[in-house]
């Protein structure tokens, strides 16, 4: 079923791309209806138009507040041309039908990004705008909602192809864009009041998102994927592709795994490298070059072919060692001209400007067929003036920051977690077991096949508690000489009693990292 076009009614915040609409608008006879700047718009361009309080014969009231709400022109708008009823009541009335609403919303988000100013940001929550957009959406078989710039273009090929008229199709699929606008525009809305009155678990809980990109596939390429952001604060993911071609669902995932890492509070160059969004070396050095060749150190094998993640800028000297080995992603805080000359060579390997990045949210979700859960992100580590010292030995000053680059580590490799750290780099990681005795062989395994030299004396972080003395011995056998865990299992006593055995140093910091 086509419909002609007869009335528009149009009120715009963004009035780009306006003028090629009005022009074709004017080619088939429309009638227009506007408002405040909207209306100074199209009449400066020489255009007819009827203004809204002229078409209600009712000024606008409140600041502005009250322009478009009125029974004529939602009259308009829901009249349903099919129904007697509705047609008899229309002329008696004397109301005129609305054909085409072109409606874009105050600039809520766009406001937040620039003001703080509270009695600013109330005035850009839109009313009449949604309001509208959500009435022609619902008369869709009448009416066509126009409710994105983006959308003009393709309005006038529908105008050109049907001479003025609009197709039933088209018009359901503006409606299904419009009502996914206003669902976006109120969460936006309710998730900055939620965030302003600290409410991080609330009773009714909305996800919103702006795609990005359309993915090459998913985790494997029978799956379909995009990216999506969510931010309040940003229309993209502040991470700028140099590069390489394009990102993949494992990318990101691996991205965002390097990301965290990197943003967990380190300020001198450390390097992250991530594979299978599991960390498979981790290293701060005050040398960049050393961070990011200690980092390779602790696993070369699982190295190829990951995502890698720097803090500083990435030079020609370190460029020239990436270079050496197949990474899918290098992400770093810009790249000197000689080094990303080189390595825009490898048109496979994706470059990664992070310069512009922030972690910002404080929640973590993770969803399945129809629930999801919602928790707080796992900051911090642990608190130093709450650390137990459970064995005979102890560690000094200067151990303590290597013990804690070792348990800030663990808390982001994949449960059960063990991980094997010399000075402040990782030398051995043993991820994602169903036992700790297994993570415990893997990260000593990989820590004797790459760095046996680093062994002695080193330190190890455990995610959670040991249920058994098997795995410390495991560790101590391998030449480990410090274990930092959360304690607190009923065998709390044989561990603690096997580790002064063996005359080394055990700290319980009573917190868990568990990572799923």
């Amino acid at each position: 079923m086509k419909s002609k076009i007869k009335n528009a009614l149009i009120s715009v915040s963004n009035k780009n791309g306006l003028s090629a609409v009005l022009k074709i608008l004017k080619k088939y006879k429309v009638n227009l209806i506007s408002s405040g700047g909207t209306f100074k718009y199209i009449k400066k361009r020489g255009y007819e138009v009827n203004e809204v309080s002229e078409f209600t014969n009712f000024s606008e009231m409140l600041d502005g507040r009250v322009k478009t709400l009125h029974p004529k022109i939602h009259a308009g708008i829901l009249f349903d041309r099919q129904k007697k009823k509705h047609t008899k009541e229309m002329a008696k009335l004397n109301f005129d039908p609305i054909d085409l609403v072109i409606v874009n919303f105050y600039p809520f988000n766009e406001t937040l990004k620039k003001t703080n100013n509270y009695k600013k940001i109330i005035e850009n929550i839109d009313i009449g705008g949604p309001t509208l957009v959500r009435a022609a959406a619902k008369n869709f078989k009448n009416v066509t909602i126009i409710p994105e710039n983006k959308n003009y273009e393709d309005l006038i090929l529908e105008l050109k192809k049907n001479k003025g008229k609009t197709s039933l199709n088209f018009r359901e699929k503006m409606a299904n864009n419009a009502f996914s606008l206003t669902s976006i525009y109120d969460a936006i809305i309710t998730d900055w009041l939620n965030k302003k009155a600290n409410i991080y678990f609330p009773e009714k809980k909305i996800f919103f998102g702006e795609k990005i990109n359309k993915l090459r596939y998913g985790e494997n390429p029978h799956q379909a994927s995009s990216i999506y952001s969510n931010s309040l604060d940003k229309d993209n993911l502040r991470l700028k592709k140099i590069s390489g071609k394009e990102l993949s669902y494992n990318n990101y995932n691996d991205i965002y795994a390097g990301l965290e890492i990197l943003m967990s509070g380190e300020k001198t160059p450390t390097t992250v490298i991530i594979k299978h969004a599991n960390p498979c070396g981790v290293a701060t050095d005050k040398s960049a070059f050393k961070s990011f060749k200690n980092s390779q150190a602790s696993d070369p094998i699982s190295a190829f072919g990951g995502v890698v993640a720097c803090n500083f800028k990435v030079n020609l000297k370190l460029a020239l060692e990436i270079n050496k080995t197949f990474f899918e992603v290098i992400m770093a805080k810009g790249f000197d001209k000689k080094a990303l000359k080189l390595l825009k060579k490898k048109k496979n390997m994706r470059l990664i400007d992070i310069t512009d990045f922030k972690m910002t949210n404080k929640l973590t979700t993770k969803i399945f067929d129809n629930s999801f859960l919602l928790q707080d992100k796992d900051f911090g580590i642990f608190n130093e003036k709450k650390l137990k010292f459970v064995t005979k030995n102890k560690p000094n000053v200067k151990e303590i920051k290597y013990i804690k680059f070792a348990f800030r580590i663990c808390k982001f490799v994949k449960s059960n977690a063990i991980v094997i750290v010399k000075d402040r780099a990782t030398i051995g990681i043993g991820a994602g077991q169903q036992n700790r005795l297994d993570s415990c062989k893997i990260a000593s395994q990989k820590a004797k096949q790459f760095q046996p030299h680093k062994l002695l004396n080193s330190i190890a972080a455990s995610d959670a508690f040991f249920p058994f003395p098997d795995g410390i011995k495991t560790l101590i056998k391998s030449g480990v000489k410090t274990i930092i865990q959360p304690g607190g299992s009923i065998r709390d006593k044989e561990v603690i009693d096997e580790a002064n055995k063996a005359k080394i140093k055990m700290i319980f910091t009573g917190v868990r990292h568990f990572n799923h």
